[in-house]
């Protein structure tokens, strides 16, 4: 399966976690049931679904299983992150799902396109996300949705404070706020799909909640790798907010959190489910 390109963007875009293999490890643990619980009941056989920030494709392997024999489009920004769509649909065998390069501001469809609109964690990232809502309603069909979920990170919640990781969320949320985007885009959904022009819209609320051995242990390997030693830290260290040491030391401290039989992460998501 080859991606294809569909537009360049206007400017470059600044995706701060990156594709390293700490980031990546921990994309491919989601599915539609993990992260589309809100979308899942309303999927049907039969509809034409469009996956914007398809990224490690496993959610959108799922989302094509349930639309089947419907047709689902994935979009990706770049080549990079659309390969990954692809390598991860051909490794499942759905080696006729399109994935396109394309800037989901400026879609390459014609209005009224698809039944279904589906984004995990892709608005805290754009540019305008009001706008991008707005394209994404030109290409829903009149009664069809869109279906957005968001993390909120300054509304995430962990249980034994820890200092080191008060400072890990800090630089994390500098980091996307200085690459243009909304770390706290949860809360945002809402507004963000009135202004869009949508009347009809299901606000909700998921989380992520990491509390047993497993999990924890997951969980702050995960972010002990992207604090360390991925796009995330590189941006760090580039713009002098922190030092390798300081990046060493929050690493570590992820580490003995995970080792507290009482340690507790809950991680917020926003969600709408926005009629066209």
């Amino acid at each position: 399966m080859a991606s294809t390109p569909a537009r360049t963007p206007d400017s470059p875009h600044v995706y701060t976690h990156g594709y390293d293999p700490a980031v990546l490890g921990g994309h491919r643990r989601r599915t539609a049931v993990n992260s589309a619980p809100h979308l899942l009941p309303l999927l049907r056989p039969g509809q034409r679904l469009l996956d914007v920030g398809s990224g490690a494709g496993t959610i959108t392997a799922d989302l094509v299983r349930a639309v089947a024999p419907g047709a689902v489009t994935a979009v990706e920004v770049g080549e990079e992150a659309a390969q990954l769509t692809c390598a991860e649909l051909a490794s499942q065998g759905l080696t006729t799902t399109e994935v396109l390069v394309a800037d989901a501001h400026d879609l390459p469809f014609d209005d009224d396109t698809f039944d279904v609109v589906h984004l995990h964690q892709v608005l805290q990232h754009v540019a305008d996300p009001v706008a991008m809502l707005a394209e994404l309603r030109r290409v829903t069909r009149p009664g069809g949705i869109v279906a957005a979920r968001d993390a909120d990170y300054p509304a995430f919640r962990w249980f034994p404070d820890v200092a080191d990781l008060d400072r890990w969320l800090e630089l994390t949320v500098r980091a996307a706020r200085a690459n243009g985007g909304a770390p706290d885009a949860g809360r945002r959904l809402l507004a963000w799909a009135h202004a869009a022009g949508f009347e009809d819209v299901t606000p909700g609320a998921g989380t992520w909640c990491y509390a047993t051995p497993a999990d924890r242990a997951w969980w702050a390997e995960s972010w002990a790798g992207r604090i360390s030693g991925t796009a995330l830290g590189r941006q760090i260290l580039r713009e002098g907010w922190a030092d390798q040491a300081e990046l060493d030391r929050i690493a570590a401290s992820w580490g003995r959190w995970a080792e507290d039989p009482d340690g507790w992460f809950s991680v917020l998501h926003g969600e709408i489910i926005a009629r066209a």
